[in-house]
């Protein structure tokens, strides 16, 4: 039986005063929805991308609703370090702070293992995983100066914990993902910064349906609880929980966003 989304919550002004890095933030995915929800609940927040053009648009839209003072963008290659650098660099400049960072980055793609190459892996992996690592770095280190406290939610995915046909290289990333948000949380609960994890399974966009064959969604879909895909700001309202003061003792947690947790 598939149920129908619930509707649309408003904001609570959760997160007032709050600063925010959202990567992969462009379009109608989960970081846009994030970056969206985190300006409903009081944030000022710069969002991120690789994809400039796209960048562009969605850092106007979301300005124009909220604020040119609560709102700016700038691209980022979660890959490049130095672009990762600078990202959180203007982050405090912008915003005087840096309370929350969203790391939303990651690439798919379709392979078996036997034939899948080394680029194939090696991208996914940089992109999905060292990503990651490079912002949950950058991250901690500006927030450990800082010595005000801090919250990391990193994307992880059902995928993690569950085998998938020519998946292994996004299956590894993500299982990686996991494991270097149980660690992370470990080291920064020492200087006041949770790290946690969300694990969403599938979370319906265009650009999903773009590179999914409907075979293949229609069978993920079947596997829900609830018949049907989540809207990306269903996953959103999650990483806001994990980014507010409602879940102060929370650390070192993947909190799977499905029924499909093993």
């Amino acid at each position: 039986m598939t149920s129908a989304p619930p509707p649309y919550l408003p904001g609570h002004r959760l997160l007032t005063g709050r600063s925010a890095v959202v990567t992969a933030a462009a379009g109608a995915g989960i970081g846009g929805a994030t970056a969206r929800r985190l300006l409903e609940e009081g944030a000022r927040v710069v969002i991120s991308d690789a994809h400039a053009r796209r960048l562009k648009k969605s850092g106007a839209e979301l300005a124009a609703e909220f604020g040119t003072d609560r709102v700016t963008a700038l691209p980022c290659d979660v890959t490049d370090d130095d672009q990762v650098t600078a990202l959180f660099a203007h982050a405090e400049e912008h915003h005087g702070r840096l309370d929350i960072v969203v790391n939303n980055a990651g690439l798919g793609g379709t392979a078996d293992l036997a034939d899948m190459t080394d680029e194939q892996w090696n991208k996914v992996l940089d992109v999905t995983l060292n990503g990651t690592f490079r912002c949950t770095r950058a991250a901690l280190r500006r927030m450990k100066a800082a010595g005000a406290g801090g919250v990391v939610v990193n994307n992880a995915s059902v995928i993690g914990w569950r085998a998938q046909r020519g998946q292994a290289h996004y299956a590894a990333a993500k299982a990686g993902v996991m494991a270097l948000t149980r660690c992370a949380a470990v080291e920064a609960a020492a200087y006041g910064v949770r790290v946690n994890a969300v694990s969403p399974s599938l979370a319906m966009h265009p650009h999903l349906a773009k590179v999914t064959t409907p075979e293949l969604l229609e069978e993920l879909t079947g596997r829900e609880a609830f018949g049907r895909c989540a809207e990306p700001w269903e996953v959103a309202n999650v990483i806001v929980f994990l980014a507010s003061g409602y879940s102060s003792y929370l650390t070192g947690e993947v909190l799977s966003v499905s029924s499909q947790h093993p």
